[in-house]
């Protein structure tokens, strides 16, 4: 949803033409064409835990049948194969500039794309951010998807960029687990119930068949080659958030995010999780995806280790990320340079400083 009291954000409303080209984009708002991380459900139940008022209930109540909705079209629009894992069209629906999508980027071959700014190397110096080569893959996928009306099915038949992404699967699975006990609370249907487990079993089963024993790491795939993307990022470390997931491969998975490659690495000022990893011939410890420790990143592995009952893990993870976060010099950053703790990114971002209140908070209840 863009802001409209920041008209000059650029790439703006304009280039996706939301409302000009589907029926169903909203006429009050203007949006892009693409999605996030079906965080909702998690952050929803999340201030049921923290703040159970009655008017939050209340909110809870008339919010539930649109995270339903939301939740359905994820399960059937995003993933009709029905094969747990949902489908991404676009890096910006997930983790921009990661080195996920590299390949699949690279035999993209760019059509006729409209002159645009970017308004984030105006903010940020631009070895933080995605190249140009980068940036002019992802504006011609967004004119393909407005080309395409923003339809799924038109976008799954012809769309060059189609990602079975593990962690927003992962996510999409924790999801559900938070919708069914906001289910609970609110007095659904039993169906509807009964729908929302299904929903998180398949993708639970999805994202642990993903599992790659080399790596030891859950790993995304690229529909159109039908391999497995090979390369070690944080997200393979999303099944620490599945409901269901082995406790062997938990385990396992655990190790990986304190070994060497994460939040293990020699060197670093915290040890947080880093973004890729650290042996990763794409690691740059300055740039967006590709190195720097994320905050959000490392309070979602920190949830996921909670709701599983790994309290001495999730604390490994907790005490240094609000080191890193209390320093005067911190300023709430996007993401950090890992080795110097300098913050990157804008600052004094909200979702930072929601993710360390929450940290805060986890201590408050437990006491």
């Amino acid at each position: 949803m863009f802001d409209p009291n920041a008209p000059d954000y650029r790439p703006g409303p304009d280039l996706w033409a939301s409302a000009e080209v589907s029926e169903l984009a909203p006429r009050t708002v203007a949006t892009s064409g693409i999605i996030q991380p079906p965080m909702h459900a998690i952050a929803v139940w999340r201030l049921l835990e923290v703040a159970p008022s009655t008017a939050i209930r209340s909110r809870v109540a008339a919010l539930y049948p649109k995270l339903v909705a939301w939740h359905r079209y994820l399960a059937e629009r995003r993933d009709p194969e029905g094969s747990g894992l949902l489908t991404i069209y676009h890096p910006w629906e997930g983790t921009d500039n990661s080195p996920r999508w590299d390949a699949a980027l690279a035999r993209i071959a760019v059509g006729a794309i409209p002159p645009y700014a970017r308004t984030d190397v105006s903010v940020v110096g631009a070895e933080e951010r995605p190249t140009t080569a980068e940036y002019d893959r992802y504006v011609w996928l967004v004119t393909l998807l407005r080309d395409a009306g923003y339809d799924d099915r038109a976008i799954q038949r012809t769309h060059p960029f189609l990602i079975k992404d593990v962690q927003m699967s992962a996510i999409f699975s924790a999801a559900c687990r938070s919708l069914e006990r906001i289910a609970e609370v609110v007095g659904a249907p039993d169906a509807e119930r009964s729908q929302i487990a299904r929903w998180r079993e398949r993708s639970s089963r999805a994202v642990h068949d993903a599992w790659d024993d080399d790596l030891e790491l859950a790993l995304d795939t690229d529909l159109r080659t039908g391999k497995a993307v090979r390369v070690a990022t944080s997200a393979g470390l999303c099944g620490l958030l599945v409901p269901d997931m082995d406790p062997a491969i938990a385990e396992r998975t655990e190790h990986t995010l304190f070994g060497p490659d994460f939040a293990g690495a020699a060197g670093l000022a915290f040890p947080v999780v880093l973004s890729t990893a650290r042996s990763s011939p794409e690691f740059r410890p300055r740039a967006y995806w590709r190195g720097p420790a994320w905050p959000v990143i490392n309070w979602l592995l920190w949830w996921g280790m909670t709701q599983r009952g790994s309290d001495a893990s999730a604390g490994r993870l907790r005490g240094p990320n609000l080191a890193l976060l209390s320093r005067r010099e911190a300023h709430f950053g996007e993401y950090f340079e890992p080795f110097t703790a300098e913050p990157l990114g804008s600052l004094d971002q909200s979702w930072t400083a929601a993710v360390a209140l929450d940290w805060l908070a986890s201590e408050a209840i437990s006491d």
